[in-house]
């Protein structure tokens, strides 16, 4: 065979005309065809299984919010593009010019989540004729941002819709929240007391606020007879019960009896019997219980609702008479892969009404069974009140795609060891056979060789180049390469999804836009931050990668995030001095663009950042200033282009900024 010089003969003519590209893309997603449409995305990324019916891909391309959910009929959905574009060029209407990454707070899907869970229950109560009424708290932990508290109340005013506290701040941030709510909607205050959190307890009781406290630890009961009659409040009482019955999920590693919170059945015993001895038995009104978060299955929901059902009754049984309220704690799980199959944390196998139901026929069976009142329902959903309303923009700014063309590959084999050349030959005689499984090996064999060759001083970085070049040609002509490319995001997982960096968390990830083209690649994202963990490389389905456009120079690449309302922005930390995203709240309207910005807030700057690690960025910019001084010799000119350069990094967000790239 002769020495070629592939950089004067296309490699196209060396091997055979079969070999052609493979497609990256899953051939389940295409239709045979070139074409290409948003139903073919839908199905690809699943849209219509977790998105519905608040998200959905539209005729753009785009992808669309719903608001009101799949009561459409007389509402306008909001375009995902039009709303980024509009706060993000600073030439817009409003002018906001806000840097990515972004979080789009959507309030009337917030409002809509409310009424769809008071609606469950109601008719669950209808229907099975229950002698009561459903009045739910949010757990403000989930996410304690101003906006979404402060709407949660004046949305649930007039279904009684409370707040739970787990912490002092929590605590205060809620009674003041409620002072403008309904007066009877519930302050359930959770979570680990010391004499401080139960005075202030007491004073929520003191401003006329509906609260409970619920007792998670058996010694937690002397703080509040102690501080009760000092303060000469009368309290209401909760019980935190221990369930045997347990999740066997991640989120239900600490039920049952290991569980962190609650008291076992001897500890009840001994409180009732307190509180009696001290003539407070009548202050005992509630009984709390939590399975775990992401119950999968209505089996194991009505199994612990039925065993704190029993002991709601066993309370009266024990003189408790004043007993009115099971709280059966958070759990209710959302779809985040849209498979409904409850196999795993992902996902939940019922609906909102079938998850009412449930609660409601298992709570009447028991109380009905032991002659019981029926109580007030009430839970503490936070993760199915708040997931769907946010949706966390960032953009793809760079991905290492292969633009090589066989004119690009300079590999002239006269310049290689007789052993690279051997390594040639039997390449190049495997591609003219067609034995493509030969043909990787020997893309391997010779890679290695040359590699070896370069650690010796043999070889030339531009020889290697040569190589690396002829081999990647070759490999991607017989569809051997591997498809998956890395795409770099102007996100910190760190910082916006730390669940998924944390526990494994699995989120929807798609682009928001360009669905009515044909996606070209499979990516995994890489973040900003200097950590080997800060990538995205899990996707819902069981997938390790995701389709993804191909970058132009040109345009811009949106991806978006859903289903992570709750949690992710009070869990995410700092890591590399990455801050939060900014934060716009989008009302719907009747106007042109059917939507309006009703509150917009630019993420933390670099100077924020600073200032949260203790360090002062006054003195660091003076310390810079007085530096720069220095070296110029008292230049003015350089002074001032100095003190601009500092302004802008210390008051601009520490991500990428592309407008100031160009």
């Amino acid at each position: 065979m002769p020495a070629l010089a592939i950089v004067d003969t296309p490699v196209v003519d060396v091997f055979p005309d079969t070999f052609i590209p493979a497609s990256p893309i899953s051939a389940t997603a295409v239709d045979g065809s070139c074409h290409w449409s948003t139903s073919l995305s839908t199905e690809l990324y699943r849209i219509d299984d977790w998105g519905a019916p608040y998200f959905t891909a539209n005729s753009s391309g785009n992808i669309s919010v719903r608001p009101h959910g799949s009561n459409t009929l007389s509402h306008q959905d909001i375009d995902l593009m039009k709303v980024v574009k509009e706060v993000t060029d600073p030439k817009s209407s409003g002018g906001l010019g806000l840097q990515l990454p972004l979080i789009i707070r959507f309030p009337d899907v917030l409002k809509n989540r409310l009424k769809c869970l008071q609606s469950a229950f109601d008719l669950a109560i209808v229907n099975k004729s229950y002698d009561s009424h459903y009045q739910g708290v949010y757990p403000v932990k989930c996410n304690q941002d101003r906006s979404i508290v402060e709407d949660i109340v004046e949305f649930g005013l007039k279904s009684r819709f409370g707040l739970e506290a787990g912490s002092k701040p929590e605590i205060l941030l809620a009674m003041s929240c409620l002072c403008r709510g309904n007066r009877e909607a519930f302050l359930v205050c959770n979570g680990f007391k010391d004499a401080e959190y139960i005075s202030l307890a007491l004073l929520g009781k003191k401003l006329e606020l509906n609260t409970v406290i619920v007792l998670e630890q058996e010694e937690e009961l002397d703080l509040v007879i102690k501080l009760s009659k000092k303060m000469n409040v009368r309290p209401v009482i909760g019980l935190r019960a221990k369930l045997r019955t347990k999740h066997s999920g991640h989120f239900g590693s600490t039920s049952g009896e290991k569980g962190k919170f609650g008291l076992t059945a001897i500890q009840i015993v001994r409180v009732v019997r307190k509180l009696d001895q001290f003539g407070m038995l009548d202050c005992l009104e509630l009984l709390h219980f939590h399975i775990g978060s992401q119950i999968p299955s209505t089996t194991l929901l009505s199994d612990g609702v039925t065993e704190a059902a029993q002991l709601y009754c066993e309370l009266f049984r024990l003189g408790a008479s004043e007993m009115k309220i099971i709280d059966i704690g958070g759990g209710l799980g959302i779809d985040y892969d849209g498979s409904k199959s409850g196999e795993s944390d992902l996902s939940v196998s019922y609906s909102l009404e079938e998850y009412a139901a449930a609660v409601v026929e298992s709570v009447m069976l028991v109380c009905d069974q032991k002659s019981v009142k029926h109580p007030v329902i009430c839970s503490e959903s936070g993760r199915a009140i708040i997931s769907h309303h946010s949706v966390l923009i960032f953009e793809a700014v760079s991905a290492n795609q292969q633009h090589e063309t066989p004119s690009d590959i300079e590999f002239l084999l006269d310049d290689y060891s007789e052993e690279a050349r051997g390594d040639y030959e039997k390449l190049y005689a495997a591609a003219k056979h067609g034995d493509h499984e030969s043909c990787l090996l020997y893309v391997d064999q010779l890679k290695q060789r040359c590699v070896q060759e370069f650690k010796q001083g043999s070889l030339s970085i531009d020889q290697l180049a040569g190589v690396d070049g002829l081999c990647g040609w070759v490999v991607k002509a017989i569809g051997g390469s591997d498809p998956v490319l890395t795409y770099n995001v102007n996100l910190s997982v760190f910082t916006s999804i730390p669940d998924f960096w944390g526990i494994d968390q699995l989120f929807p990830i798609v682009p928001i836009h360009r669905l009515d083209q044909r996606p070209v690649a499979r990516g995994i994202l890489y973040d900003l931050t200097c950590d080997s963990d800060g990538k995205i490389d899990k996707f819902i389905g069981g997938e390790s990668s995701l389709p993804l456009h191909e970058l132009d120079n040109e345009g811009r690449y949106y991806l978006g995030m859903f289903l992570g309302g709750a949690y992710e922005e009070a869990l995410g930390g700092l890591h590399n001095l990455f801050g939060g995203p900014s934060v716009v709240r989008v009302l719907q309207t009747d106007g042109p663009l059917g939507f309006e910005v009703d509150r917009a807030v630019m993420g933390q700057s670099s100077a924020d950042v600073l200032r949260a690690m203790q360090h002062e960025p006054e003195l660091m910019i003076q310390t810079l200033r007085d530096r720069a001084e220095e070296a110029g010799g008292g230049d003015e000119e350089n002074g001032a282009l100095v003190a601009s350069c500092l302004d802008h990094s210390f008051n601009n967000m520490p991500y990428l900024n592309k407008e100031m790239s160009e």
